[in-house]
């Protein structure tokens, strides 16, 4: 049985995607877009991303 999808797990997510937006903006300022640190930190947010939406979108078609 999967747990429903509640609030505090948009919360949750929402807040993992801001700070890893502002972490990426950081290392971006710091080091430039295409380092790779900046990179993975972007390929990390995108992750965060798909995740919510995966779990979200479906939400919202119903």
């Amino acid at each position: 049985m999967t747990r429903p999808k509640t609030l505090s797990t948009q919360h949750t997510l929402n807040y993992r995607i801001n700070l890893k937006k502002k972490e990426m903006y950081k290392k971006a300022n710091q080091l430039g877009f295409s380092h790779a640190l900046v990179v993975a930190c972007s390929q990390e947010l995108d992750l965060l991303l798909n995740k919510y939406q995966g779990i979200f979108s479906k939400n919202e078609v119903r």
